[in-house]
């Protein structure tokens, strides 16, 4: 579809759904009250194989907060109770962001990571928000190929991405539509404020990453009574979301490019790129222009010029950008490749990693309905995104297309309600690493401006997505712990400077090495 339809047209041949009102975001705020408020978790014993304080359990929650006595769906939690009572605060709800992404074992893994006087003055309570895993989960259907976010701008392939799009929104109202209007952040939140009501407790704290952080802003914004020590890790800025939150990987891959050719070029001598960033920037965009013409085998693996740019989140992280960029010289010049892990994690990057089963697609459902669904301001008309997409082709040339082109939230139904907006003041802390590539540093800092009476931690130098715990070192750490367990804000923001390595800090938090990160690593999440 290339021609200008109206809203009306639209609808008439289905592509928006027109029977759920728009709702402003002041006339649902608080869940009324009902039966399900007064329920009593049932706790058991997660599984066998793990602790016995580790508890889980499940609520029932009104699909549709507006009609609390009509249909319910699932909500599964979890929690770690503290072991010192006398020194416990309260429960701290935690979210490992998204939007998809399960917190049902994060008690596990932050009753490992935590130091010893944070831990104890807290009940850690994980839950999969709605939509997702135990939490009457939702699917739309889709292929592997259908789930890939990754679609660069050609003129020619542009009326295929349309298509793609387009069977997206329409598979996901085929298979969950009376669902999907209420698979949202604000329902989320209520959500939340459902779990602080039957387990009891006044006030709520909270420990969101990524999409989390959006989520506890939300939160923080409709309940602020009941908002109490709330650190919001590796920000989204509230004032972007959702489309102006995938252009921002674009626009901020672009320092990260420079500050990595610059990191190259310092070490000419070891990986023979180029002796300056002029010459490690021809070194790659040559690589991308041999491989667009004549894609470059990676040991049995075709990568195009597309496959290389859809990785900029490597430049964030420069000990990992320049062995993918040696390998791919390596192979498009015939000569030996690394060997071992270093060339499996080249070619994981440039989206080589395939699984033995194919993906659920219910993360990148609950993606889509969160994205889509918790605003209005998606464009819907096919001839803005291609102007977009060629257009930031040309500015960001890493990632600007991949970014601006079309999505399903074109073909998506209005939202019942409209976005959260950020007036009442929230004493939060905002915690930020200085060179993350899903949430990038400006998307932090616009999270801490719209959050009156906030604070923030930035990690300088920082690499990584993902603070609080994730890398052990982290001066950020420090000042956290100090407001977990006092509750005091810092009296200003606090910069500090992060020590090298960051890189390697990731499995910090794991307490296995078979559980994925707790930040969503994907670069169709945050």
């Amino acid at each position: 579809m290339r021609l200008k339809r109206s809203a009306p047209l639209l609808a008439a041949a289905g592509l928006i759904a027109t029977t759920v009102p728009l709702l402003t975001a002041t006339q649902v705020s608080a869940a009324p009250a009902g039966d399900y408020l007064r329920q009593k978790p049932a706790w058991h014993r997660c599984s066998p194989d793990q602790p016995a304080s580790y508890e889980c359990a499940t609520l029932k929650v009104p699909l549709d907060y507006r009609r609390p006595e009509g249909r319910t769906i699932d909500l599964a939690i979890s929690r770690m109770k503290s072991e010192n009572p006398a020194k416990r605060h309260g429960a701290m709800l935690l979210n490992p962001g998204g939007p998809g992404g399960s917190g049902l074992d994060l008690p596990l893994m932050m009753n490992e990571a935590m130091p010893k006087d944070v831990r104890e003055q807290y009940d850690l309570i994980g839950f999969d928000p709605r939509g997702v895993g135990g939490s009457s989960p939702i699917t739309c259907g889709l292929t592997d190929a259908e789930q890939n976010i990754n679609r660069p701008y050609r003129p020619e392939s542009f009326p295929s991405d349309v298509e793609w799009a387009r069977s997206v929104a329409d598979k996901c109202r085929e298979k969950a539509g009376a669902v999907l209007p209420y698979i949202t952040t604000r329902n989320t939140a209520r959500d939340m404020d459902t779990i602080r009501t039957v387990l009891g407790e006044r006030k709520l704290s909270y420990l969101g990453y990524s999409y989390g952080t959006y989520l506890g802003a939300v939160y923080s914004q409709m309940f602020p009574e009941r908002t109490d020590r709330f650190v919001l890790d590796s920000g989204v800025d509230p004032q972007r979301i959702w489309r102006g939150m995938l252009q921002v990987w674009a626009t901020e891959a672009e320092p990260a490019y420079a500050r990595w050719t610059q990191w190259a070029a310092e070490r000419s001598g070891e990986y023979e790129l180029g002796d300056t960033p002029k010459a490690v920037s021809d070194t790659f965009w040559g690589l991308v222009a041999r491989a667009d013409k004549d894609p470059i085998d990676l040991d049995g693996q075709k990568v195009t010029g597309d496959d290389i740019r859809s990785a900029r989140a490597v430049f964030f992280y420069p000990a990992q950008a320049t062995p993918l960029v040696v390998a791919l010289k390596a192979a498009a010049e015939g000569k030996p490749l690394p060997a071992g892990p270093a060339l499996a994690e080249a070619k994981r990057l440039v989206g080589g990693a395939q699984a033995a089963e194919p993906a659920s697609d219910n993360g990148t459902a609950v993606f889509w309905a969160v994205v889509c669904g918790d605003t209005g301001t998606w464009p819907r008309y096919t001839e803005q995104y291609e102007r977009d997409a060629a257009k930031d082709k040309v500015k960001y040339p890493l990632y600007g297309d991949f970014a601006s082109n079309i999505k399903p939230c074109a073909f998506w139904q209005r939202p019942v309600e409209a976005a959260t907006p950020m007036k009442t003041r929230a004493n939060v802390l905002t915690v930020q690493n200085e060179w993350d590539s899903q949430t990038p540093l400006t998307s932090g800092q616009g999270l801490h401006r719209a959050l009156k009476g906030s604070r923030m931690v930035l990690a300088a130098g920082g690499e990584g997505h993902g603070v609080y715990l994730a890398d052990p070192n982290s001066c950020a750490n420090a000042p956290i712990n100090t407001y977990l367990t006092t509750g005091r804000l810092p009296a200003e923001d606090v910069t500090c400077q992060s020590p090298a390595g960051g890189t390697e800090r990731r499995e910090a938090l794991s307490p296995s090495p078979s559980r994925p990160l707790p930040f969503p690593a994907a670069p169709n999440r945050f």
